[in-house]
C-alpha cells in the first residue's frame, strides 16, 4: 500500500494535537524529489540520538517543548520557535513534553 501525500494545491492540518498528540504517530506530510515535510510527534522523554540529515532542514515546534542540540547548543523550542540548519549539521532532540515539530528537509534534484 503507497502511502498517502498531500497533492498539490491540496491544503493538509498541522494545528494542535492536544490530548492526541501521545498517540499521533509520526508522519511524511509531502515529499518530492526536491524536499520533504514531515510532522515528527515526541512523547515526553524521547531522545534522538545525534544524526545528520542529507540537506538543509528547517525545524518549527507546532506544541510542546523540546531541546534541540546542534551546532554546540541547546536549545529549547516551544510553539512557534523555529530553527535552520545546514546539510550534514549533526544534531540531536529531546522532548522534554509531548511535542510535535514540522519538519523540513531539503533534498535536491537525484
Amino acid at each position: 500500500m503507497a502511502i498517502q501525500h498531500a497533492k498539490p494545491g491540496e491544503v493538509f492540518d498541522v494545528g494542535l494535537l492536544g490530548d492526541a498528540i501521545a498517540s499521533t504517530k509520526t508522519s511524511t506530510l509531502l515529499k518530492t524529489e526536491a524536499f520533504e515535510v514531515l510532522r515528527l510527534n515526541l512523547p515526553a522523554g524521547k531522545v534522538i540520538a545525534e544524526h545528520k540529515a542529507r540537506g538543509e532542514i528547517t525545524v518549527q515546534c507546532i506544541e510542546g517543548r523540546v531541546i534541540f542540540t546542534a551546532m554546540g547548543d541547546a536549545n529549547e523550542l516551544t510553539a512557534g520557535k523555529m530553527l535552520f540548519l545546514s546539510a550534514a549539521e549533526p544534531h540531536a532532540v529531546q522532548a522534554l513534553e509531548d511535542s510535535s515539530l514540522l519538519v523540513t528537509l531539503i533534498l535536491g534534484k537525484k
